[in-house]
């Protein structure tokens, strides 16, 4: 297995404890987070998949998907007060997740046929709507939708992956260049209050 599928794989465990962990907090039941988990996990990949016409839609082609999910819900599950002291640490999975599926999406609409524009759209949707479509399950307002800066971070890093690969770098120089800078504007973003203007 390539580095990258693994990657994604870990990414998609990150963000089936988030989204465990979001329905913990407004106390469903296992079947209820399970399916936040899933829909957290491969929500924007398969936004994705469907709006490029890639079908059918990657998870259902690999069960290790599916066991990552279930993996995460097991550990919320089973570990969730350690979890609530970690949050900082997930937070930065968080980040990674965000930046790793920007460049998946990102390849794989450029691998489509579609056009660098449509794939730094689809890099963005790949990274944000699962957490889109938690949020809206859960009854919270999604979070790109608020000040804090998020969906941004992704279009940008799609933007800076874009660029490189225009100017020749190596891949993995490209992709490790990429995730970093969106690690990096997203800690920032939290940690110094930045954000979009607001709309009044």
């Amino acid at each position: 297995m390539n580095t990258i599928y693994l990657l994604d794989l870990l990414g998609t465990f990150i963000f089936a404890i988030s989204g465990t962990a979001t329905a913990a907090d407004k106390k469903f039941d296992l079947f209820g987070a399970t399916i936040i988990a899933l829909v957290t996990a491969v929500g924007g990949g398969t936004i994705r998949d469907l709006l490029i016409g890639s079908t059918p839609v990657g998870w259902m082609k690999d069960l290790n998907y599916l066991a990552a999910i279930g993996l995460g819900v097991a550990v919320t599950f089973f570990f969730k007060n350690l979890l609530v002291r970690l949050r900082h640490t997930l937070f930065l999975f968080d980040a990674i997740g965000i930046g790793l599926f920007t460049i998946l999406g990102l390849q794989k609409t450029l691998a489509a046929g579609l056009s660098p524009v449509m794939a730094v759209l689809m890099g963005t949707v790949s990274a944000v709507f699962g957490g889109v479509v938690r949020d809206i399950l859960c009854n919270e307002v999604p979070l790109i939708f608020r000040k804090e800066i998020y969906a941004t971070a992704c279009m940008a890093g799609a933007l800076l992956y874009c660029l490189l690969e225009w100017l020749g770098l190596q891949y993995h120089i490209n992709v490790a260049a990429t995730v970093a800078f969106i690690i990096v504007v997203r800690v920032l973003a939290v940690r110094r209050g930045w954000g979009l203007p607001v709309v009044k």
